[in-house]
């Protein structure tokens, strides 16, 4: 049975010198997976350095996974070609909110904890996940793998129950 940790909304802000896939250009979206969670953006015709700013929800649930990201070039008459994947580890989120719970932040600015680039994660530079206003935020930019260049920036934000006093 798996424990309901709170919901995960993921925000695609951007995306950052995305490889050609079509004639001079491509046509990008951005699929999440989160177990057996999926969720996609929205087409952005003929962008290398495209705009999402899309919300996409998950709930979060023990044992923890890691979000997947594709992105994909929106083709008519073939399949959608692949343009890169990335992943983030969602334990240092959920490590930090429960940091927040035992420091007993609610308000305000709080930054709880660093992330830095390693092999656990494809995030390209530093990243702080901090309490803001109750809910745990992390700003990230994730390098796509298996492609020439490409980096995609999501917004974290992870809100939870409120933790009760015994």
């Amino acid at each position: 049975m798996s424990e309901q940790l709170g919901i995960l909304k993921v925000i695609v802000v951007q995306g950052k010198r995305l490889v050609i896939r079509d004639f001079k250009t491509s046509d990008p979206y951005v699929v999440l997976k989160l177990g057996n969670q999926t969720a996609k953006t929205k087409v952005i015709n003929s962008c290398l350095n495209p705009v999402w700013n899309e919300e996409l929800n998950f709930t979060l649930t023990e044992p923890l996974g890691v979000l997947n990201l594709e992105v994909f070039d929106k083709d008519l008459l073939k399949a959608d070609d692949k343009m890169g994947n990335a992943f983030i580890n969602l334990q240092p989120l959920v490590s930090a909110a429960r940091l927040r719970d035992i420091l007993r932040v609610s308000s305000g600015e709080t930054t709880l904890r660093k992330v830095i680039p390693d092999t656990e994660n494809c995030i390209v530079r530093e990243s702080s996940i901090n309490s803001v206003n109750g809910a745990v935020v992390q700003n990230v930019w994730l390098r796509l793998r298996e492609v020439e260049s490409g980096e995609i920036e999501l917004t974290l934000k992870l809100i939870t129950p409120v933790a009760t006093s015994k």
